[in-house]
């Protein structure tokens, strides 16, 4: 009997592990005897294109509601509501693999969830893979390495743990890649910034938390030249501004990181009260809108954590 079709899909605004670990975890899912689909939900951003052109592979389609398509998915690498499909609450949620806090998330049913402290969701996938004895083909193999890539920092973040190194090695060797070398390119690749509008790159890695009835949203863009990128301030900062007077925010950081030195700039614009929230928690000063956050490069572990708390 053929199973039921579901979707896979990653966060709003995918960055490459998003849209990487749905099609691998939708391979797994298929070779195990499912009946999946990986969609992604939003386009690439340039480092993710870098990777898909790198390894000749098809960006999946694109879809903001299963629109009565499907009845249950599966979610890879987030499972916060507000991150998710538009009309998740319409849908059977079967699947869940990530590596983020869980929140604002429930279901009627029992369901498979596997949450791990890594540092990419495509880890845990890996890890996977080998349990179920199940190959990993090259040029996923590939897809998977650059997420870790992605996820990491090359392997720099603190979020980086020694499964996240084992994963990246053994992919990259599968993939017949030296993941150093090409670890830095890619990166570089995602930080080529000037095709895009201040808009664009606000909303390209962003996510929404809600913290203690507090709407947050946190957004990042990698560089290797933070004043370069702070050249547009002015216009980053009004696009902000926008977005939180659209949206509801009490808060929007951008954070602008050097993936180089493991610096970052955030633009920290809301409310009186939530921009002071942000200063006890990160410990820093927020002067003209901008914050120095030394050694920050990762929202998950660094900068949502200890925001959640204060708040």
């Amino acid at each position: 009997m053929t199973k039921e079709k579901e979707l896979v899909f990653g966060h709003k605004n995918p960055d490459t592990d998003a849209v990487v670990a749905a099609i691998s975890y939708s391979h797994l899912q298929n070779e195990l005897g499912y009946n999946t689909e990986a969609v992604a939900l939003g386009e690439p951003n340039e480092e993710t294109k870098y990777v898909f052109d790198k390894f000749d592979y098809k960006y999946p389609r694109v879809i903001t509601a299963a629109n009565g398509e499907v009845k249950s998915v599966m979610l890879v690498d987030h499972n916060e509501s507000q991150q998710s499909l538009d009309d998740i609450a319409d849908l059977t949620v079967t699947h869940v693999v990530d590596h983020h806090r869980i929140a604002n998330f429930e279901t009627a049913n029992p369901l498979y969830y596997r949450a791990q402290p890594v540092g990419c969701t495509s880890t845990i996938l890996w890890e996977m893979y080998n349990e179920e004895d199940v190959e990993v083909p090259g040029n996923l193999a590939g897809l998977m390495a650059s997420a870790i890539i992605s996820d990491t920092l090359l392997l720099k973040s603190p979020t980086t743990t020694d499964e996240d190194k084992a994963a990246l090695k053994s992919l990259a060797k599968t993939a017949g890649i030296d993941y150093e070398s090409y670890g830095l390119d890619m990166l570089k690749a995602g930080t080529n910034l000037d095709s895009k509008s201040t808009k664009e790159l606000i909303d390209m890695d962003a996510k929404s938390f809600d913290m203690n009835g507090n709407s947050v949203r946190i957004a990042q863009v990698n560089t290797v030249d933070i004043a370069d990128t702070l050249k547009r301030e002015a216009e980053f900062t009004a696009d902000i501004k926008a977005e939180n007077e659209a949206d509801g925010y009490n808060l929007f950081v951008l954070l602008i990181t050097n993936i180089l030195t493991s610096d970052t700039t955030g633009l920290v614009i809301g409310s009186e009260n939530a921009v002071s929230v942000f200063e006890k928690a990160l410990d820093t000063k927020v002067e003209d809108n901008k914050a120095s956050l030394p050694g920050v490069v990762s929202r998950k572990k660094q900068v949502v954590p200890p925001l959640n708390e204060k708040f």
